[in-house]
């Protein structure tokens, strides 16, 4: 994607900035215990329902902004605009002069605080010259095929053969624009099937996300899990159904975009969205005083990431590019603890080098798993097949095959179908800053979600797995002591204990790294379990 090139003096470029972005965070919300008293008033029925079937509380962040706070610092007088709301961090997104933002404080008795982009205010405009598209943008000079070997590396074919396709599962898509997407072939079984819900542009306030833009980033991403086009290109998931949300603004490079995304997680959140892909990463902006340290990407501090985490709080799975920046690192909000970013490799199964690396600033393991980037195909905004790189496609090619996972898995959560992918991961045991965890087999997770989810009247539980230093046990019933035995993967017994509390807790801390086997023995009946310990 080709951003503005911005050339000129430096009176020019102080000019330019003498304009500050800055979120706004109010504090106070209105009829708080009337709202959630009463979830319809604020949630959609599918949004209450996935709540509640994941035992998710309905709280505070679900409450919306006050309007009329909104309306108020949209005064004239304030001297500030506001682009973007947050109802999850009861905040707004403003542009403005520095006094007149710090103003908001003192004016209005609502305004809680006040946080800038240039983190140096919390105490000369620069070329953009870096693309975050231009390695997606670069067509691959390759025959027109189909989708198979990037469906079959994850295994998801094995998926659509059980008649998973994702049917059920609610997927919102966060990109730069959707040309077409209502009118072309590809998506004409989406249209046909009702699948295609609604969409919105958080950036210019329309409805309208399908109009012609000279970029069709969101129409690929978008194909990869829902195309369709007979005999020649199957998306992972063809039969989910899809919310579109353009929080891109191609036109420029600030941190308002990560409030836009926010806005339209929240969306996506009050909807009853299952799965959020986002094919977008923010680290350097137009103004060097609001670009990301790396020390910023720990997981938890850039606004999108902390909006990212909260979404997956909500029960939401949120899949994410790991970006396309090779050894310079993931970027927001690839980064977030709660997030399942997906890096890129060829056609091989092998590491493509544009994919972002994870490093030890992330707090937890970045990227998560890999999918095929390199040469991956896609449908442009003209219907046609073709060859893009990038972890863009990664990204929803497994978000496709999640969608069509947790299909067959209805009662998981969103926890539990990552924790299933990861463990289905091919160098699960000896994840790097590459390809994480590894490539996944699909259906070898939906057997270790079938394995761990059986119910029967002797319901063991373990988790979490894989565990570091505490392993929670949970069985059936004190009536009968319970036998523990683990063994390690030469069959030697490495521990055995006797089990009399319905639910107690294991110290694992000095067990060596690797794979064991645990069997739990009550009476006449047993259960067997692989466990990882990190």
């Amino acid at each position: 994607m080709k951003k503005i090139l911005f050339i000129g003096i430096v009176c020019f470029q102080f000019a330019a900035f003498a304009q500050q972005d800055a979120w706004v965070y109010f504090n106070q919300k209105e009829n708080i215990e009337a709202s959630i008293a009463n979830p319809i008033s604020i949630l959609t029925q599918q949004a209450i329902d996935r709540k509640t079937a994941n035992g998710i509380a309905i709280d505070e962040r679900d409450v919306p902004v006050n309007e009329s706070y909104i309306t108020m610092l949209k005064s004239p007088e304030t001297g500030v605009t506001v682009f973007a709301k947050s109802k999850w961090f009861n905040s707004v997104y403003v542009r403005g002069s520095e006094e007149d933002i710090n103003a908001l404080v003192d004016d209005f008795d609502f305004v809680d605080s006040v946080e800038f982009a240039d983190e140096s205010l919390n105490m000369s405009r620069v070329d953009v010259s870096e693309d975050k598209f231009a390695i997606e943008n670069n067509e691959v000079v390759f025959n027109y095929g189909n989708t198979l070997n990037q469906v079959e590396m994850i295994n998801a074919d094995a998926l659509h053969l059980q008649d998973y396709t994702g049917e059920g599962v609610i997927v919102a898509v966060l990109d730069s624009g959707f040309p077409n997407v209502d009118t072309m072939g590809a998506f004409q079984r989406l249209r046909d099937n009702g699948d295609l819900l609604d969409g919105y542009d958080f950036v210019r306030r329309d409805d309208n996300v399908y109009a012609f833009s000279a970029n069709d980033h969101g129409t690929k991403v978008l194909s990869d899990m829902a195309g369709f086009i007979q005999d020649q290109f199957v998306g992972t998931a063809p039969d989910a159904s899809y919310y579109l949300f353009l929080t891109e603004d191609v036109a420029s490079e600030t941190p308002v975009e990560e409030a836009y995304w926010v806005e339209a997680a929240e969306r996506s959140d009050s909807l009853g969205v299952h799965i959020i892909n986002t094919s977008l990463g923010y680290k350097t902006y137009q103004n060097p005083a609001y670009t990301h340290t790396n020390e910023d990407l720990d997981g938890n501090t850039t606004f999108i990431t902390r909006g990212a985490n909260i979404a997956n709080e909500k029960g939401i799975l949120v899949v994410t590019s790991a970006g396309n920046s090779g050894s310079s690192g993931v970027g927001a909000p690839a980064d977030g603890t709660g997030v399942l970013s997906i890096a890129a490799v060829d056609a091989n199964g092998n590491y493509a080098g544009f994919s972002s690396q994870g490093s030890n600033f992330q707090a937890t393991q970045k990227p998560d798993v890999a999918a095929q980037g390199l040469a991956s195909f896609v449908v442009d905004n003209t219907n046609t097949i073709i060859n893009n790189n990038g972890t863009s496609f990664s990204s929803p090619i497994m978000a496709g095959g999640i969608a069509s996972l947790w299909q067959a898995l209805p009662d998981a959560t969103n926890e539990e179908i990552k924790d299933y992918v990861r463990m289905s991961a091919s160098q699960y045991t000896t994840p790097d800053f590459l390809i994480g965890y590894g490539i996944p087999d699909l259906q070898l997770a939906l057997d270790i979600g079938l394995s761990l989810q059986e119910e029967d009247f002797f319901e063991f539980k373990v988790y979490p797995n894989p565990a570091v230093d505490i392993l929670n046990i949970q069985i059936p019933s004190a009536n009968d002591i319970t036998t523990l035995k683990i063994y390690d993967v030469l069959g030697k017994s490495v521990l055995e204990l006797n089990i009399t509390d319905m639910s107690s807790q294991l110290d694992v801390s000095s067990m060596a790294s690797g794979i064991y086997v645990m069997t739990f023995q009550s009476g006449n009946a047993s259960k067997t379990f692989k466990l990882i310990k990190s």
